[in-house]
């Protein structure tokens, strides 16, 4: 098989993909620190990148033509580069030229994706419905990502079994062919974003006629839909509970610039909150944070949008009162929050509860706030923070997943001395450059890599 390249800048090096072998990377791995020296309010301006959430099935929608498609301003994380590395195995040429991703699936080499690859990222399985769409069938391997407690691809596949789709299991592999014809309903049990991204890759293309019913309403699923719509895919109803697609005979390449992330944004806000910070983000979509602002509302911070409707101040100088958090879907106060909410409830006088219904497990965090002097109390899936203004003081804290990441950041800038987060590469795979924007944001924040010892 041709050798396929994942060009780089300077963020990342190149990948190699050839035949159905592994992906091959050079350079000795390192243990990052990230090291934040807080008790200082945040201030100044900041940029939020592009959504890492609707990046990655946008990446995976590209393979659903032969033409040439560019994602402007794709956030340069590891788990994007991943996603890169899924694309090439399966014959992309994917490459970066400054900051847009360029991708062009000339021909689909593989319908494969492998576990060395997918067990790297759970959101890797909606790959399973791009290549149903293009090549009519796939194999994908369990996939991984974060530990959050019991993520089910089941309903994926019941989706792909009530419309007719060829589905079985074996060592780990989920193998699906689908019919000359596509068509029937899906009816989830519960909204998923990855399964509802899964069926509408999986209908776009060809002689299909599906109905999704209890679809996820999440911003990224109208973002995801509108650059199929733009490739000349017809898909109605997205951002509603039932989205009908019929199929078409081809896709065309285009550009497309994916939403804002409103999961940094919110993390941002929630950073400038805990250190009664006076901050304006900019490239934002006010409405997307509706949840998140009306919770800091009533602790008390004044959220203001500017005039150009795309960015927000968050002044958080006046005195704030405990609030109870809920973590459902959208939208409400998103799961991705859950964990920096804590951590920010956790500098507030009073004490508030935070309650997970989408990942009830979600809190690998609560150890780790603890070791920075939050006052915490796990009880049946329920999170009672007693929180004190100046309780925190910097500590070594590990990351477990992503947004944990995220809250211990948040601990970290609000905290009295200096705090070592390890597990960086978490933290890497959501928010890109953290350590300079958070500087300019007036943090005293440094990265260190170490390369760790070879046992004797």
């Amino acid at each position: 098989m041709t050798i396929h390249k994942v060009a780089t800048d300077t963020t990342f090096e190149t990948v190699n993909v050839t035949g159905t072998g592994s992906t091959a990377t050079s350079g000795t791995e390192t243990e990052k620190i990230l090291y934040i020296n807080g008790g200082k309010p945040l201030s100044g301006e900041v940029y939020v990148q592009v959504a890492k959430n609707s990046t990655l099935p946008i990446m995976l929608a590209a393979l659903l033509t032969d033409e040439p498609i560019v994602i402007e301003d794709a956030p340069q994380i590891s788990d994007v580069r991943i996603q890169a590395e899924i694309l090439a195995y399966c014959g992309a040429e994917v490459e970066w030229r400054g900051k847009n991703l360029h991708v062009q699936a000339k021909e689909i080499t593989n319908s494969f994706a492998p576990y060395h690859l997918v067990s790297k990222l759970r959101a890797s399985f909606v790959a399973m419905g791009a290549l149903l769409g293009r090549c009519g069938e796939a194999r994908i391997s369990m996939p991984g990502g974060c530990a959050l407690g019991p993520r089910p691809v089941d309903r994926h596949i019941k989706a792909f079994k009530q419309l007719g789709i060829r589905m079985y299991e074996e060592s780990g592999d989920f193998f699906a062919k689908r019919g000359d014809k596509l068509q029937g309903h899906v009816v989830f049990d519960a909204p998923t974003v990855t399964g509802t991204q899964n069926v509408m890759l999986a209908s776009v293309l060809g002689d299909s006629d599906v109905i999704i019913e209890n679809a996820a309403l999440e911003p990224e699923i109208i973002d995801m839909a509108n650059m199929l719509i733009a490739m000349g895919a017809d898909i109605r109803g997205a951002g509603s509970s039932l989205i009908e697609i019929t199929g078409v005979p081809k896709l065309k390449g285009i550009r497309y610039r994916p939403i804002p992330d409103r999961i940094e944004a919110g993390t941002f806000m929630l950073a400038a909150a805990a250190t009664r910070g006076d901050i304006v983000m900019h490239d934002v979509d006010p409405k997307h944070l509706r949840a998140v602002i009306g919770k800091l509302t009533e602790c008390g911070v004044k959220i203001s949008e500017l005039n150009d409707g795309k960015s927000l101040r968050v002044d958080a100088r006046a005195k704030l009162t405990p609030v109870d958090i809920t973590a459902v879907e959208y939208p409400g106060v998103p799961t991705d929050l859950q964990a920096p909410f804590g951590a920010f409830l956790a500098t507030v006088e009073g004490t508030s509860v935070i309650v997970d219904k989408v990942y009830p497990e979600r809190f690998t965090h609560v150890d780790e706030l603890a070791r920075a002097g939050a006052h915490l109390d796990l009880r049946d899936h329920a999170l009672v923070i007693r929180g004190s203004e100046g309780a925190l003081q910097g500590a070594r804290m590990q990351s477990a997943d992503i947004r944990a990441g995220g809250a211990l950041i948040v601990a970290a800038v609000a905290a009295t001395g200096q705090s070592e987060l390890t597990g960086v590469h978490y933290i890497e795979r959501g928010y890109e450059n953290i350590t300079e924007r958070l500087r300019g944001l007036g943090v005293d924040a440094f990265m260190d890599a170490k390369t760790p010892s070879t046992p004797t």
